[in-house]
C-alpha cells in the first residue's frame, strides 16, 4: 500500500524495474537504480542521525541528485524542504533557520558562497554535498560527500516510520507580507495530488513528462510525483534558450509539458522554434503559476495545435483547485474552469452565505490537498484554514477548508472566472512573491527613502514589478541594480518611478490602490486575461 511519498517509488521499481525513470541530457536511470539511490541515500542520512519529522533542505539545480533526494528524504522518515537554486544565500539562510533544518544537501561548488549563512543557522547539523566535500575548508557545519555517503550506505529500503499525515515537504512561497512562508504538506497531500493530476491528465505509465518548472514550486515537484507514482519518465531540464527545450521536445518523445505564462511568451516568439518543430508525442501543454491573456493562448494553441492545452488555477496551500477541459476552450478561453476530482470548490461571499452565479466572492477549496498550514505561523495559518463554512450533520467536527484570498465569480454553468486578489501578492514569471521583500530591497538601496511595490499586468511574466520611491532624485538604474545584487531576476522591479513622496490614505498609510492605478497607466492598460493563475 502506497501512503508514504518514496512507497511509490519502490512500487514502480518493483512494476517496472528497468523502465526509464530519469533523464538528464546523458544521464539516465531506471526505475530500478532510482529506488537504489534513494534508498542508499536514505539509509545514510539515517545514519547521520536523520529521524522521523527532521527537515532536509536541497539546495540543488535540475539533475539526477535532486529527485533521488527528494526520494531519499523521504525515505529516512524526514520532511524535504526544496529550495530554488536561483535564490540568494540570504534567502536560503532565511529558509534553513525558519523551519529549524538540520541537514542540508547542496552542490559543492556552493559551499564557499553559503559559508556565512550557514554560521547563522543554529538547527543546521550536517551538510552533504554533491561533488565533493572539501569545497569549503572551515565550513561551519560538518560536511559529507554524497557519493562516500551513499556508496557506504544499504539500497535495502529503510525501515518504515511514519503515517500519511506526517510532515512531507515544506515548500516555500511568499505572501503578500514579510518573509517566504513555509507551506507543510503531508505524504497524504503530496499522494492526493500526484492521484488527482495523473487522473484528468489520463497520465500513464506510457508517457513523458518535461520538468521545465523548479521542484520548489508546487506545480514543478508534482511532475515529478505524478510521474513516479504512474511509472512514466521524467525528463529534467535547465534550458536558456526556447530552442533548446524545443529540441528536448522531440528529442526525448515528451508528451505532457506544463509551464507557466512565461515560458508559453518565450516558446511562441519569433525563432522559438515551436510552430515549426515536428512532436508528435506532445499531447497536452497545462498552464498554471498566472493568467495566460488571450493573445498569448491563441499563439500557443496555433504553435502547437495537436496538444490540448489545459489551464488550471491553484495556490501552494491547496496545490490545484480548478481546470478547464480542453473540449471547453474555445467557448470559455477566459474561464479557470472547475474544480478538480476529489475536490469541492465553494464561492463564498463576505456574509458567509454562497454565492451566486455573477455574484463576486472568495474562492474556498476543500479537499485531500489542502495543507496543514505555515510552519511556525499559527496566526497566519488560522487565517487561511478555517473550518468548513457548512458544518456536515450529525455535530461531526468540520473539516478544515482553504480561504485563497482570490475572488471569483461563476457562470450559470457553474465554470468559475478570477476576478483579483484580496491584497496585493504579485505573481510574476510563475512566482508568487511578496511586496514587501522587493520593498526591503528598494529602501536598501542608496538615496531611496520611501518604497512601495506593486504588479501591473502584463503578458509575457503575468504581472511585472513596479517599484515607487520617494525623494524624486532617486536614480532608478542603480536602484535596480542594487536589487539585481540582493534578490532572485524575477523579483527585480521592471520598472522604478522616483517621486516627491508616495500617496497615502486618510489614515496615513501608503496608498497602494492609488499606485496601482498609476502604475497600469505608466505601463499600460491590461489585456483580456484567460484563466490559469
Amino acid at each position: 500500500m502506497d501512503y508514504l511519498l518514496h512507497h511509490t517509488l519502490f512500487s514502480s521499481a518493483a512494476r517496472r524495474p528497468d523502465a526509464e525513470a530519469l533523464v538528464d541530457k546523458d544521464r539516465r536511470l531506471s526505475f530500478g537504480q532510482f529506488a537504489a539511490a534513494a534508498a542508499r541515500l536514505g539509509n545514510g542520512l539515517r545514519g547521520l542521525g536523520v529521524r522521523r519529522g527532521d527537515r532536509v533542505a536541497i539546495f540543488l539545480g535540475p539533475s539526477l541528485e535532486l529527485p533521488i533526494a527528494i526520494y531519499g528524504v523521504s525515505a529516512a522518515g524526514a520532511a524535504f524542504v526544496p529550495i530554488h537554486h536561483g535564490l540568494r544565500p540570504s534567502q536560503v539562510g532565511h529558509i534553513l533557520r525558519d523551519c529549524g533544518v538540520r541537514v542540508l544537501v547542496t552542490a559543492a561548488d556552493r559551499l564557499g558562497e553559503l559559508a556565512e549563512t550557514a554560521g547563522g543557522c543554529p538547527d543546521l547539523e550536517q551538510v552533504v554535498a554533491v561533488g565533493g566535500a572539501d569545497g569549503a575548508p572551515g565550513f561551519p557545519a560538518p560536511v559529507r560527500d554524497w557519493d562516500d555517503l551513499c556508496r557506504a550506505a544499504d539500497a535495502t529500503p529503510p525501515a518504515d516510520v511514519g503515517v500519511d499525515r506526517d510532515l512531507g515537504a515544506v515548500l516555500y512561497t511568499s505572501g503578500s507580507t514579510g518573509s517566504p512562508k513555509g507551506v507543510m504538506l503531508s505524504h497524504a497531500n503530496l499522494l492526493a495530488g500526484a492521484s488527482i493530476v495523473s487522473d484528468y491528465l489520463s497520465i500513464v505509465a506510457t508517457d513523458r513528462l518535461l520538468a521545465a518548472l523548479p521542484f520548489s514550486f508546487d506545480a514543478g515537484l508534482n511532475q515529478l510525483t505524478t510521474a513516479v507514482r504512474q511509472g512514466a519518465a521524467c525528463v529534467l531540464i535547465r534550458f536558456v534558450l526556447p530552442r533548446d527545450l524545443v529540441r528536448v521536445l522531440g528529442a526525448e518523445r515528451i508528451t505532457g509539458l506544463a509551464g507557466v505564462p512565461p515560458l508559453w511568451a518565450r516558446l511562441t516568439a519569433p525563432g522559438a522554434g515551436l510552430a515549426e518543430a515536428e512532436l508528435p508525442a506532445l499531447r497536452y501543454l497545462t498552464n498554471t503559476g498566472g493568467a495566460v491573456s488571450r493573445a498569448l493562448l491563441d499563439r500557443l494553441r496555433a504553435a502547437a495545435p495537436a496538444a490540448d492545452v489545459v489551464l488550471m488555477y491553484g495556490l501552494t496551500e491547496a496545490f490545484r483547485s480548478t481546470y478547464l477541459p480542453p473540449a471547453e476552450l474555445d467557448r470559455r478561453p477566459d474561464s479557470m474552469g472547475k474544480a478538480i476530482p476529489n475536490t469541492e470548490i465553494l464561492v463564498v461571499a463576505e456574509d458567509g452565505r454562497l454565492c451566486g452565479p455573477g455574484e463576486v466572492g472568495e474562492l474556498v477549496h476543500h479537499g485531500p490537498t489542502v495543507s496543514r498550514g505555515y510552519w511556525g505561523r499559527p496566526e497566519q495559518t488560522a487565517a487561511v484554514l478555517r473550518p468548513h463554512p457548512f458544518p456536515p450533520p450529525g455535530g461531526a467536527e468540520p473539516d478544515r477548508v482553504c480561504y485563497s484570498g482570490d475572488l471569483v465569480r461563476t457562470d450559470e454553468d457553474g465554470f468559475l472566472y478570477f476576478v483579483g486578489r484580496r491584497d496585493g501578492q504579485i505573481k510574476t514569471s510563475g512566482f508568487r512573491v511578496s511586496p514587501t521583500e522587493i520593498e526591503a530591497a528598494v529602501a536598501a538601496a542608496d538615496g531611496v527613502r520611501e518604497a512601495a511595490v506593486v504588479g501591473v499586468p502584463d503578458e509575457t511574466l503575468g504581472q511585472r514589478v513596479i517599484a515607487f520611491v520617494a525623494p524624486a532624485d532617486v536614480d532608478p538604474a542603480a536602484v535596480r541594480a542594487a536589487c539585481a545584487a540582493a534578490l532572485p531576476a524575477h523579483m527585480v522591479p521592471g520598472a522604478v518611478e522616483p517621486r516627491d513622496g508616495l500617496p497615502r490614505t486618510a489614515s496615513g498609510k501608503t496608498d497602494y490602490p492609488a499606485l496601482r492605478t498609476e502604475a497600469a497607466a505608466l505601463h499600460g492598460p491590461p489585456e483580456e486575461t484567460a484563466a490559469g493563475a
